[in-house]
């Protein structure tokens, strides 16, 4: 580790032996952690978590156009879409003069594997530098050892806050989407969402809702609200979206995809982040079965991979004991339903999991799917436009139109193409008699 001189009163910067600009413990009293937005409540609580441990945190919430030309600047333009926008958003903050850049660090998400997401770190340190910005540093979030800092540590406490942070998230964002496009009085949904936001956060800080039966007591309580939203109307045509991580559920990446289908008149259902966590953690299980890697990390991974689907079935049984709702599936359906089709080999980027989110949706009701397809991303692309045509045949009611996401695609053609999608759901829905 090395340190290099820095103005006075500033906050000595340290490297490692690599040379990268480390994130040490006397920044996190000092720094604001910018995070890129993706799913707005369950990374609000992830900000209130991260601020519970000591560090200031703030969500981006940017959506204008400046961020994509940021993004094009300083990113090549062969670069996955996702990674465009991510690394735009974050210079963009960074340039717009709200924060300090001698006080501010990034912090982004690591996945490891063979999805091009790893390598965002270096593309944003690199278009950094280009901006003049090498100063500031950049955390890796992640679970497989990548990159480390003095003044960022991944504790189990922590861990286990992210992930009721996660469950509550999913829990709130399903629930929401089944009252938003029903609601009596127009708004009420949105409400209820940001004060149950704001009261799980709070609740965090005190300690509380997140042990097993805290959980289970703030998830029935959660339920009785939504399910005592005034709804009203005949059932409309249910809508899923599936995709590439990012533009399947960050409002920036897909441009608003959710409300443009809503103000189309569907039901909108998005498979939730705990499907992809469980499915994140069971790929390292996999790899010690198929490539006979370490029998500890496979024994550690399928501990916590129980630990989350335990957490995923209590939320479940919530909504089915006390809402008149539908409820997500388990990730144990995604497993069975995709047998015959891709193997568990298939992991990069969202691997079989796109297509077993796709069979899910089919299976349940809303087979008109939209697949989120951002350009640069061949994983995507094969799981997802890939099996459309097999999904297809064996289902031939089932109506999916994938939609590709990139910087030079027209919003304006994108909606076309997905009204001609909706266009076709309602008159199926009408043939069907209403029914959901």
């Amino acid at each position: 580790m090395t340190r290099r001189d820095t103005p006075a009163g500033a906050v000595p910067l340290e490297y490692g032996k690599n040379g990268r600009l480390l994130f040490t413990k006397a920044m996190k009293r000092e720094y604001t952690l910018l995070i890129p937005q993706m799913l707005p409540v369950t990374f609000a609580l992830i900000r209130r978590v991260l601020e519970l441990y000591g560090y200031k945190a703030e969500m981006l919430t940017t959506s204008h156009r400046g961020i994509t030309d940021t993004g094009l600047k300083y990113v090549h333009n062969d670069t996955c879409y996702p990674a465009l926008l991510v690394i735009g958003q974050l210079l963009d903050a960074l340039q717009s003069g709200k924060y300090d850049a001698g006080r501010t660090a990034l912090l982004i998400s690591q996945t490891g594997g063979g999805c091009r997401a790893s390598n965002y770190i270096h593309l944003l340190r690199k278009a950094l530098r280009k901006a003049g910005l090498a100063h500031v540093p950049v955390i890796s979030l992640n679970l497989s050892g990548l990159e480390k800092n003095p003044g960022f540590k991944l504790s189990l406490p922590i861990l286990r806050r992210f992930a009721a942070a996660m469950i509550y998230g999913d829990f709130i964002t399903w629930l929401a989407g089944r009252t938003k496009p029903y609601e009596v009085r127009r708004g009420a949904t949105a409400e209820l969402t940001e004060r149950l936001t704001e009261e799980i956060a709070a609740m965090f800080g005190a300690g509380r809702a997140i042990s097993r039966r805290g959980m289970r007591g703030m998830l029935g309580r959660i339920a009785g609200e939504f399910a005592a939203v005034g709804l009203e109307g005949e059932p409309k045509p249910r809508v899923g979206v599936v995709g590439e991580i990012y533009v399947k559920f960050a409002p920036l990446g897909n441009n608003n995809l959710e409300d443009f289908l809503l103000s189309e008149g569907c039901e909108v259902v998005v498979p939730g982040l705990t499907d992809f966590m469980i499915f994140k953690i069971d790929n390292r299980s996999a790899d010690a079965e198929i490539y006979r890697g370490s029998r500890l990390k496979k024994l550690a991974c399928d501990i916590f991979k129980k630990y989350i689907e335990s957490l995923q079935d209590m939320m479940i049984a919530v909504i089915e004991e006390r809402t008149p709702f539908r409820p997500p599936g388990r990730f144990g359906d995604l497993e069975r339903l995709i047998k015959g089709y891709l193997g568990r080999g298939n992991k990069m980027g969202e691997g079989w999991l796109l297509t077993a989110e796709m069979l899910e949706l089919i299976h349940t009701g809303a087979d008109n799917i939209v697949c989120a397809q951002p350009f640069g991303c061949l994983p995507n692309h094969v799981a997802g436009k890939g099996m459309i045509r097999r999904l297809k045949d064996d289902f031939p009611e089932s109506n999916i139109v994938a939609i590709d996401y990139d910087p030079g695609a027209s919003r304006i053609n994108q909606e076309n193409r997905v009204k001609l999608m909706i266009s076709a759901a309602k008159e199926k829905h009408r043939a069907r008699g209403g029914n959901r």
